[in-house]
């Protein structure tokens, strides 16, 4: 029997939720692309990370989890990836609405 890593473990909305609530002391949110209805498609945005306030996040709310730097779809229509870099591991988010991450501290 082998086991999974992180990175090949299927994430689904119910594992972000999870990851969020382990670890809402030390989360980041990213975005990175974001829809314009100007132009009619996703756009890339200056990317910034900043520091998720615990007293913030909302895993009720079923759009942003309370958490202002994400958007998710919803029905299925969101796709999560596993990341890791040299300071952050989380997890990838994209949708039609552009894409963004909510990582923690390695």
């Amino acid at each position: 029997m082998t086991t999974q890593t992180a990175s090949e473990k299927r994430i689904t909305l119910a594992s972000l939720k999870k990851f969020i609530k382990e670890n809402k002391d030390n989360l980041y949110a990213f975005r990175s692309n974001d829809f314009d209805g100007m132009t009619d498609c996703v756009q890339e945005v200056k990317q910034s990370s900043k520091k998720v306030k615990a007293s913030k996040i909302n895993l009720e709310d079923k759009n942003t989890l309370g958490i202002g730097a994400i958007w998710l779809v919803g029905s299925s229509r969101d796709w999560f990836k596993w990341f890791s870099d040299e300071i952050f591991e989380g997890i990838h988010i994209s949708n039609c609405f552009g894409s963004s991450r909510i990582a923690r501290l390695k």
